[in-house]
């Protein structure tokens, strides 16, 4: 009895480390992450592509946001390898540390006007390497939230990491807002640098708390049962290529309507529709304070009627909501943009908290981080990164903003198909994995 309360308490205090150590961490890396959109959006074609006309300019900032979500794929296959053969907890300290030191060198990097297209060459390597560190990150914070925790709450123990992207949005934005404010007319010559700076003291909190994590029983188990696999991102290819395809499109109506909604608003509002900047960063800010809430609900919920069908009812609301989106915008009233723009990570946010499980619970505990991650990554190339460049790009040719409207109804419909097709595995044998992971806990 006195081994089983040892055991319980060790359990107990792992679960709540894991979870704040995935959630913090996670925020770090999409404080970092977010910000460069937020720069991207703002100054960066100023900056970095004076040369071209505003709308080349946009679209080159834009395509440096979108090499980083080409690299989060490479990032997924490199550090989904070593989670799965040398552990959750090393990997995640060192996509941590990638990710701060890429986002700090963003913030002492000389523009145009002092070193000319260089500029521009180490702001994509930077981003490339933001982009790596963010394609390791998401699966292992993920994984180690999930695997310490118990089956029947899969949904909300992996809306936890989940949480770090509105608040890594959320300070973001509150800074962006805050040195808009204090440094004025300053704000692109010195103003933007400081957030990135910050990045450095984030980084080592995080790594204060992760260091402070035990490894996975889940990983454990695989080590114990020597299941680990030489390359397990060549086996998860071989093995599971369906899910990692469905995965990814899965997505669609989560990652594409997202990046439109905190990046692409931030460039239409101000250019298109003549907002304020500041007042643009702070709706972002007050839609993410509202995700704190609905993110983790969504994932308890999941857990309770059923991930598919929470997923489904996001995605169908995503749908919905694509074209009084922009007609609130387009009225030029503050107040209604600033409520358009609050609510619409509502039903991303739907999407958002379960789809941490529902990805998952598609792969094996020795294939889970390769597997989760690829088939996340994935989609960055093909419904996050473009999304901005595209939205810019039909806005350009077709002169309204229903061509928009339209494509983010497209990523709808293609999720609902792939939810359809994307069936998981057995439940009992996910139950099976998670009691012999906590006889691990008990010996």
């Amino acid at each position: 009895m006195a081994q089983a309360q040892v055991a319980t308490e060790v359990r107990q205090s792992q679960v709540r480390r894991a979870a704040i150590a995935s959630t913090i961490g996670t925020a770090i890396e999409w404080y970092d992450y977010f910000l460069y959109g937020t720069a991207a959006a703002l100054v960066f074609p100023k900056l970095f592509f004076p040369n071209s006309d505003p709308f080349i300019g946009q679209l080159q900032s834009f395509a440096t946001m979108f090499l980083g979500f080409v690299a989060r794929p490479i990032g997924a296959a490199i550090f989904g390898h070593y989670g799965d053969r040398l552990g959750r907890k090393a990997t995640l300290i060192i996509t941590l540390l990638l990710m701060g030191l890429s986002s700090a060198a963003m913030g002492i990097l000389p523009t145009y006007a002092s070193i000319g297209t260089w500029a521009g060459v180490i702001l994509i390597i930077l981003r490339i390497l933001q982009g790596i560190g963010v394609g390791g990150e998401w699966g292992g914070s993920v994984l180690l939230s999930m695997e310490w925790g118990q089956h029947n709450r899969r949904g909300l123990m992996g809306s936890w990491p989940q949480l770090g992207v509105p608040l890594g949005l959320l300070f973001s934005s509150l800074f962006m807002s805050i040195f808009i404010a204090i440094s004025g007319s300053g704000f692109n010559t010195w103003g933007w640098r400081i957030p990135f700076l910050l990045s450095l003291v984030l980084v080592f909190i995080g790594l204060f708390i992760r260091l402070r994590v035990m490894e996975t029983p889940h990983f454990q188990e695989v080590v114990k049962k020597q299941k680990v696999v030489k390359v397990p991102v060549l086996e998860v290819i071989k093995s599971h290529p369906k899910e990692i395809i469905l995965s990814a499109l899965v997505r669609m109506a989560e990652q594409a309507p997202f990046y439109l909604f905190i990046t692409f608003i931030l460039s239409y509002g101000s250019t298109v529709m003549h907002y304020n900047k500041g007042f643009l960063t702070n709706a972002v800010s007050a839609a993410a304070v509202l995700s704190l809430f609905t993110v983790p609900f969504a994932g308890y919920l999941s857990d309770r009627i059923g991930r598919r069908r929470i997923y489904a009812i996001g995605a169908v609301l995503v749908l919905l909501y694509a074209y009084p989106y922009f007609s609130l915008v387009n009225t030029g009233v503050a107040a209604l943009a600033f409520i358009a723009i609050v609510i619409s990570l509502i039903p991303h946010d739907l999407l958002y908290g379960p789809q941490a499980a529902l990805i998952a619970e598609n792969f094996p505990s020795h294939l889970r981080y390769s597997g989760a991650s690829l088939g996340y990554q994935l989609a960055s190339v093909i419904a996050g990164g473009p999304a901005p460049m595209i939205a810019t790009w039909l806005m350009q040719k077709y002169g309204t903003s229903s061509a928009i409207s339209a494509y983010i109804v497209f990523n709808a419909v293609v999720t609902l198909i792939a939810l359809a097709f994307l069936k998981g595995r057995p439940e009992d044998e996910i139950v099976r994995e998670y009691q012999s992971a906590e006889r691990t806990i008990q010996a």
